[in-house]
Order: structure tokens, then sequence, then C-alpha cells
């Protein structure tokens, strides 16, 4: 029924309501907020010079040098834009290979003759800070008595404005290298991923009759999952507060089986959280666009709008820090474990990777009939035969402790990497094997049978949520990285991969007389060689572990596996030959992650050994004490109770159970520590460690569920993960 016949209906009351919601303060706040906080384009172009403001142009988008007058320039006016934010300080800001970022402040005062100050920013001091690089993990690279390290300045990705606390900021995002230029950063790697596949791209490009774009870029948008629970639940589990996952807990009554959590409801509190965030995303110009619950109890998404990698990489670092930092205040804790909580679902992030050109042509974009799109298929091959080759490479980029428990369960992609193309690209890539691919499966339109709805357009393919890397319809997804980790790892990656199947095809396009012939070819013979890593099928059953043994595809279920096929030849050839890493930078960065991995179960065995002794097994030995009174106390007025005996047996049989788990723990700790390489002892706590911190936490959780609630220690499943 058309409005205007409701019952009641006043179309002034109408016709004022939809002023209030186009006007509204929160319109206002979100046209007036977003980006206030970053020195953008739009502002350089209104605070510096117009020669000024076109060279800084050429700078970012051409690649052209920054000549020191220019520099002094920008300074001076990004001091100026940042002083009237109530900015005091300056901060070079930077992504060590700790996988979190670093800062360090220095302030804007310049003391004078005359005992007094001027606040001072010069080219110099913004595109060149000096840290301490000794302090950081280096694998090797440096000494810790050699201290000297550089951040430079990443002038392709926007400088903003951060507030802590009354704190307030000019964060200029920077690349970290040491005193011998080696790189020793997340960033450094993923810029020069950037070029090589820019440059590779653009021969490609080139050979294919594309005169006009001017470079290609790799883009991502991540989507980012996470836990809420209760600050103070939070305050009381040491498990929680220093290593982020829960290493003892029984399951709750009710997990996550009822599929009630997915897309629910916002609760009050977890939606005034969410709006906060927006206002402090949007402030820093990030496009923060979908939130949700997700499928666990307490797990929720938020989602930004795609950019270039490394503003995408500097985006999600700073959504990390800006999801704990609000939570905070609102009384929660925000989780970014990737397995928090054992038996409901833990926290991805997806990355969403494409390339495009600077004149706005998705090179992921198939088109109508994609076997007719001659571009779209040879990036689109570029990338299968590079997911194959380096399929190891890409596993490696995603491991650690913590995705280790995620990834391989049927809630994440397993721990092998396919493909998952969709039914109308599998058929063409079928086609071109066999020869050419002379059509396209069509799209059709969906009915839902209601004269009410519309006829929706029908997708050209499904999507598959247990694929590791799969085509979404003008990207790939790859959805293998833990929520924790720097999206800059798998990105520089895919980068430096598909830039090597580039220059291979421009090495062979360039030498030929017939470009289409040699492009016919070059897609037949990767579809022939690589269609192995194909699989559109559900990734989590046994049957395609099963079927890729048999198709030969790598395996590698944890984090020990996975770093061990690193330095190889192969990968060594691919990093030096496209300059992203060197040798040397490799392998540093290989003793890190090892480094990284054994630390981090180190810390969690001796928490558990803490929690262990102080908390649980003080708690069940009070327990213990408590049935045993009552025993005699029955047992004296004549009226023994046999349930009363019988929880007391179990009582005493578990404490005894846990005190020889806990003194064995500590003994496995204390042999895998001795010694050996950076290897050799990540091997050991993983084999040796983490067999013995389940058989802990196993008998622990048996007590939990047999214990007085009263005398329990720690915040249970049932409370954090369902009271808000």
């Amino acid at each position: 029924m058309h409005a205007d016949g409701i019952q009641g209906y006043n179309k002034p009351l109408e016709k004022k309501a939809m002023q209030y919601l186009m006007k509204g303060e929160d319109f206002a706040m979100v046209r007036d907020v977003f980006g206030s906080d970053v020195f953008s384009e739009a502002v350089m172009a209104e605070r510096l010079p117009k020669n000024v403001f076109n060279i800084i142009r050429k700078v970012i988008y051409e690649g052209k040098p920054l000549e020191a007058s220019t520099a002094d320039v920008v300074a001076n006016a990004m001091k100026d834009w940042a002083i009237e934010r109530g900015a005091t300080h300056y901060c070079h800001w930077f992504q060590p290979m700790t996988g979190m970022t670093a800062e360090k402040h220095d302030a804007f005062i310049s003391p004078t003759r005359d005992g007094r100050t001027v606040m001072e920013f010069t080219g110099k001091e913004l595109i060149q800070g000096e840290p301490d690089a000794s302090s950081f993990p280096s694998g090797g690279l440096r000494a810790t008595f050699e201290a000297r390290g550089y951040t430079a300045w990443d002038c392709t990705s926007p400088v903003f404005v951060k507030r802590d606390g009354k704190n307030t900021t000019l964060f200029i995002p920077c690349a970290f290298c040491s005193y011998t230029s080696e790189a020793l950063d997340k960033k450094t790697p993923l810029l020069r991923s950037m070029e090589a596949m820019n440059r590779a791209a653009l021969r490609v490009l080139r050979c294919l009759g594309n005169t006009t774009a001017k470079s290609v870029m790799a883009t991502l948008g991540a989507e980012q999952e996470y836990f809420l629970v209760d600050r103070d639940f939070f305050a009381k589990r040491l498990d929680l507060s220093l290593v982020g996952r829960t290493l003892f807990g029984a399951p709750a009554p009710k997990g996550q089986e009822m599929e009630d959590q997915y897309f629910g409801t916002l609760h009050d509190r977890v939606g005034t959280f969410m709006h906060e965030l927006n206002q402090e995303l949007w402030r820093l110009g990030i496009s923060a666009k979908t939130q949700h619950r997700e499928v666990a109890p307490g797990q929720y998404e938020i989602a930004p709008i795609f950019t270039t990698a490394n503003v995408a990489t500097d985006w999600n670092q700073l959504m990390m820090e800006t999801l704990q930092n609000v939570a905070l205040r609102h009384g929660f804790a925000c989780l970014l474990h990737e397995k928090p909580f054992a038996g409901v679902n833990g926290s991805g992030k997806h990355n969403n990777w494409s390339m495009g050109t600077d004149d706005g042509l998705n090179l992921l974009e198939p088109g109508n009939t994609p076997h007719d799109n001659m571009v779209f298929m040879v990036f689109l091959c570029a990338i299968v035969r590079a997911v194959d080759k380096y399929a190891s490479l890409l596993r490696a980029t995603v491991a650690s402790a913590g995705n280790d428990h995620r990834l391989g369960a049927n809630e994440a992609p397993p721990a092998i990497v396919s493909i998952f193309l969709g039914e109308q690209l599998t058929d063409i890539f079928e086609q071109m094997a066999n020869g050419k691919a002379d059509h396209s499966k069509q799209k059709d339109n969906i009915e839902l049978g209601v004269s009410s709805l519309p006829s929706l357009p029908k997708d050209s393919t499904d999507r598959n949520r247990t694929s590791p890397f799969a085509f979404t319809g003008n990207k790939f997804e790859f959805r293998m990285c833990g929520s924790a980790l720097s999206t800059s790892g798998p990105t520089f990656i895919f980068n430096t991969s598909v830039a090597e199947v580039l220059s291979e095809m421009a090495d062979e396009l360039e030498k030929s007389k017939d470009v289409e012939k040699a492009a016919q070819k070059i897609i037949q013979r990767i579809a022939k060689e690589h269609k192995r890593i194909i699989f559109n099928g559900d990734n989590y059953t046994e049957e395609w572990r099963e079927e890729a043994e048999k198709r030969g595809l790598p395996n590698l279920a944890n984090t020990v596996e996975a770093l061990a096929t690193v330095m190889s030849d192969e990968n060594v050839k691919l990093f030096e030959g496209q300059g992203v890493l060197t040798k040397m930078e490799l392998a540093a960065r290989t003793e890190i992650l090892y480094e990284i991995y054994t630390k981090a179960i180190n810390i969690e065995a001796r928490t558990m050994l803490d929690m262990g002794r102080r908390d649980i097994l003080g708690a069940a030995h009070r327990w213990a004490g408590r049935l045993a009174r009552t025993a005699r106390a029955l047992d004296g007025s004549g009226h023994a109770s046999d349930s009363v005996t019988k929880n007391l047996q179990t009582a005493t049989k578990l404490c005894d159970a846990l005190d020889v788990s806990l003194e064995k723990l500590e003994d496995v700790i204390n042999e895998a520590s001795r010694g050996g390489n950076a290897e050799a002892q990540a091997i050991a706590f993983c084999e040796k460690v983490l067999p013995v911190m389940e058989e802990t936490r196993e008998v622990a959780d048996n007590l939990e569920q047999i214990m007085d609630a009263e005398l329990w220690p720690l915040p249970t499943y049932s409370e954090m993960l369902f009271l808000r």
C-alpha cells in the first residue's frame, strides 16, 4: 500500500523527518569529521604553494626525487596544520619486525638565544629519523652494541594527527632500515614489492596494447575480526592479559551451535562502542564501512574500503590499535589473538587483493565475456602460476603460534594452499587447457517468487568460504591471514611472486612477432601446468586433503614446517631477482619468525605454570579440603554419602594429576630452552612443550567442570562469551 493510504499518515511530518535524517547530527559528523586529522592531498592543495603542491604530487605518484627545499616547505605546512590541532610533537611511525608499530616522539620546540622557544619542523626532520635499531628484532643483521637505524618518510601514505589521552602528535608513516641499509621492518619489502609489480605489470600491459597506464598499483582491503570481553573478566585472567588467549577454560554449555550469533542484533553497549570506533577511524581517513557480529559469541568484524596496499597496511595497524583503545573506554578488552577461546571459531583477517592502473582499470575485472578479455586472462593466469609455484611461501607468511590453532579447523582454510575460481572461470580455464576458450557461462537472475521483491542479478560464481585464496568477482580474497598479523607479509609475497611471473611473461611477449598468439600460448601452458591448484569444493574435508596430496600440493601443518621451506634456492632467487629482499634479509626474517614463535609459546607455557600453581591448584585443594570435612561430618553423623566420597576421590586424583602435569611442563620448558639455533628451539617448543600444555589444560578443564562454582578462581567461558 502507498504511504498516503496509511491511517494517520502525516506528510509534513515525514518531510521534516527526512530533513533530519539528511541533515542530522550524525550525517554532519561524518561529513565534517572524515579525514579531519589527515594531512591529505586536499589539505596540501590548500596549504602549499601551487608549484610545491605540483612537485610533491609528482614525488608521490611518479616517484620523482624530493628536493630539500621542497621538503622544508611541506614540513612547515605540516607543522602549522598539526599545531592548529593541538600537536606539540611529531613522530616517525614505523613497523618493526615485532609485527606491531613503533613510534619515537620529538617536540616541535627549538630554543632561541634569549631563552625562549619557537616551534620548528624542518624538511630533514620530516624525511629522516634515527631510532635505536639494536633493541628491535634483526635476525642477526645488527649486533646489540650497534644501535644506529634510520626511519624514512613514506610520502605515499598520508601523514596524520593522533591523540593518545591528552597527548597530540603528528604521525609520519615511515620505513625502517639499518645503518648498513638492510630492511628491519614490514613496510620496506612491501614498498619494494609494489615497485617490482608495477614494473612487470606495465611491461605486460604495453605488450598487450595499453599505452595509457602510467602505473599499476596493488590494492588491498583487510577485513578484521576480533572478540570483545568485559574488561573486568579480562583483568582477572593472567592468560588473556599476557598472551591474548585462554590457556584454561572448559566449554560453555552453549557455544555457536545455534548459529544465532552471525549477523545478529548488536547489544546497545557494543553498538555504542562501534559508533565511537567509527568516529575515531573516520577522523584518520580510514573508510571503515562494514561492521557486524561474527559466527562465534562475542566475536565481531569491521572492514574498510580498499586502497593502495601500503596505505591499507597502515590503516589496518591503526585499526587494531584503535579497536583496543576504544574498547577500554567502554569497559571492554578487544582480543586480536587468532584463537582466544577453544571450541569456538577463531579470528582471521581476510586480505582482499587486486591490481589496478592509475587511470582506473581493475586488471582483475573479468567483464561479461572473460574469455575474450585478454588482459584479464593474462593477469589471472599470472596469479594462478604465482600461487601454485610459491604456495609454501604463502603458507609461511601467515605462520604464527596463534594461527596454528586456527588453520585447518572447520572455521578457517586448511594449511593447504589452493585457489577457488568459481564455475565460470574454471570452465574457461579448462577450455584453455584443452586449446582455446571460446565462450563464457552467462549470469542468471534470482527470482524469489514474491511480486513485491525485486529480481536479483546473480553473480557469475558463488563464494567459497573454505578456500584459502578465492576469486570474488574482481579481486582475490586471501583468508589464511591471522587476525593479529600484519597485512604486509602476505601482500608483499603476492606482489613479488606475481611480479616474477609477469616478468617471465613480458620476456616472452616482447620477443614475439605475434603478441596475441604468444599470449594464448602462455595462457594455455599455465592452464595445463597449474590446474592442480584449482579447487572449488569443500576445503575442510578429509577427501580434499587426500586429493591435495595426490596432486602434490604442500600441506604444512604448523609454523615450524612452514618456515623450514622459506630459504629454498627458488625463494632466494625470487626475492633477489625482484629486488625485494637479499638472501641475508630473507634469512634474518626467517630467524626472527622462529624466535617470535618460540618466545610466544614460552610465555604461554610459563603463564600456564603460574596460573596452574597459584590459581587453579590452590582452589582445587581448598575444594578437596571442603569435601573432606563434609565427608568426615557426614560419616560422624552416621549418614555417610557415597557422592561426597566419590567427589573427594575425583578431586584428589585430579589435584595430583594437575600437580604432576605442571611439574612435567616445567621440565620440558627448561629442556626446550637449552641451546640450539632459532629453528631447533622452535621445533623443541612445538614438539615437546605444546603437547604437555594440552595435557595440563585437559586436567584443569576437567576440574573446572566439577568444582564448586564459587571456588573456581577464573572467569568462565559462559561469562566471558555471553555477558555484555
